[in-house]
This record gives C-alpha cells, sequence and structure tokens, in this order.
C-alpha cells in the first residue's frame, strides 16, 4: 500500500471540502443586488374614503420598482368606518412578514383590546409603514397604544388644499433625494398632529392654514422592538403616484427593516430586481 499516495488524496480531498464554502463566499459579492430573499410585506388596506384597491397597486408597484419585496396584500372591510377585518381575528395574523404597510381607514372603531391585538406584534418586532388614514384609525380608543405605535395622534385634517412640505433633517437617510420643499400634486389633507410622542422624530413638516401652525408630516418612530415610518400625505391617488413621494415612502420602508444604508439607497441585495 502506498501510504504516501493515499495520504495526499485526504489532503486534496480535504482541500476541496474546504475551498468549496470560500468560493461561495468569494463570489456572493458578486452576485446581483436582488439576490438576497426578499422582503416579506403585508399590505393591510380598506374602510373609509379611499379608493384603496387602486392604492394598494400603485402603492405595492411603486415600491417594488425600488426595492426586493414579496407582497401579500390585504384589502378587507369594505368602505365601512368600524369594520372588524378578518385579518386581525387572527391573533398571529403578521407571523412570517418583516413589515406590515397599514393604508386603512378604520376611524369608528375604538375596541381597545382590538388595537392590542394589531399592536402587539409590532411592539415585538414587526416594522410597520402608516400611510394616511392609519393615523385617524382606532383614534377614539380608550388607550394610547395606536398613538404610541404610530408616534403620533391625530383627529382632524384641514381642507384639501394645496401645501408645501419642508424637509427638516436632509442627513437622514430617509431624507436622501427628497427635495427641501416638496408640494403633493394638486391638492391633499395635511393631518393636524395633535400630539408628537417622545419617541418619534419628525423629518418634514408643512404649515397648517387653518391651525396657524406646522404640522409633522413626515415621522419616524420606535415602538418597541420595532421601526416605524410615517406620512400623513396621500388622500389623492396623484399623491401616492409621485416619483417623489413613492421613493420617500420605500426609503421609509426600507429604514424600517434595516435595509437602507446611510447614502439613502438599499443595502446589497434589496435594491430593485431588473
Amino acid at each position: 500500500m502506498n501510504q504516501p499516495a493515499m495520504f495526499e488524496k485526504r489532503i486534496r480531498r480535504a482541500l476541496r471540502i474546504c475551498w468549496t464554502p470560500t468560493l461561495v463566499l468569494n463570489l456572493s459579492g458578486c452576485l446581483p443586488t436582488w439576490a438576497a430573499q426578499p422582503i416579506r410585506a403585508l399590505l393591510v388596506t380598506g374602510g373609509c374614503c379611499h379608493p384603496y384597491a387602486e392604492q394598494a397597486e400603485i402603492l405595492s408597484k411603486g415600491i417594488s420598482a425600488r426595492a426586493h419585496v414579496s407582497w401579500n396584500i390585504v384589502n378587507q372591510g369594505g368602505t365601512a368606518k368600524d369594520s372588524r377585518i378578518a385579518l386581525y381575528q387572527k391573533r398571529d395574523w403578521a407571523k412570517g412578514f418583516d413589515i406590515v404597510v397599514h393604508n386603512e381607514c378604520f376611524a369608528d372603531l375604538a375596541d381597545v383590546a382590538w388595537v392590542q391585538r394589531i399592536t402587539t406584534p409590532h411592539h415585538a418586532g414587526v416594522a410597520a409603514v402608516v400611510i394616511h388614514c392609519a393615523m385617524h384609525s382606532y383614534r377614539d380608543a380608550k388607550t394610547d397604544e395606536w398613538h404610541k405605535f404610530l408616534g403620533v395622534a391625530s383627529h382632524r385634517h384641514e381642507r384639501a388644499r394645496q401645501f408645501e412640505i419642508r424637509t427638516r433633517n436632509q442627513l437622514h437617510p430617509i431624507m436622501r433625494g427628497f427635495p427641501a420643499r416638496w408640494q403633493p400634486p394638486g391638492s391633499d389633507e395635511l393631518y393636524v398632529i395633535d400630539q408628537l410622542m417622545p419617541t418619534a422624530e419628525v423629518l418634514a413638516d408643512a404649515y397648517g392654514v387653518e391651525t396657524r401652525a406646522n404640522q409633522a408630516c413626515v415621522w419616524t418612530n420606535q415602538y418597541g422592538r420595532s421601526r416605524v415610518f410615517g406620512v400623513t400625505a396621500g388622500h389623492f391617488n396623484r399623491t401616492l403616484e409621485d416619483d417623489d413621494y413613492l421613493s420617500l415612502v420605500t426609503r421609509g420602508f426600507l429604514w424600517a427593516v434595516g435595509k437602507l444604508g446611510p447614502d439613502g439607497n438599499p443595502t446589497a441585495g434589496y435594491g430593485p430586481k431588473h
């Protein structure tokens, strides 16, 4: 038996075993930017006062054009203001998702237990984006938990008109590339912010003609273990379709799941799939 030859074969076999994962690791840096697993997103929509089926399509397609996302869209509750939608009947309703986009309008539903059922998975770590009438949903429940989750409390808005949104923190990654001054196309609704939670940071605001005060329009919030991004503009489809608006919401979305770089671009693997 030729022992040196056998020893050499064993060495070569060991080298192949050790070399293979090293090669994979080295090649991983050359993979396309969308090679990572997509962000698992749930879009919850429905309720009063907005064309939510159309807005769900605008938001999901617009964000997917800018980030690597897999969507599950739930549109429930019809046009009522107080619907207890089937999704939230399940205690583990957010299981399997990295982030939930709330674009719903159930302003007359004030059940405290219901609010706690919605906020519990967020407090435990499921990230969120909250848009427009999400701020008025569950607003009169006898608990502050929804407002703590949002980062703001609001119960009304000014009349729809044109207004100018002004960036307050241009260095924040979410605001990279967003104009210092931006107007929603046409008119929109400026929400009156009654309270800003201490866990929230205002990124942009607008002057309210009726309130004669600046109103937060764009912000971030820390709720328990989760990051939350909020924006109040978004009543009309034309606002949601605007390129600056969709890019802003996408950066907020990526920031919430920790996939936004300091330069305002998606981190490796989470850019759009071309």
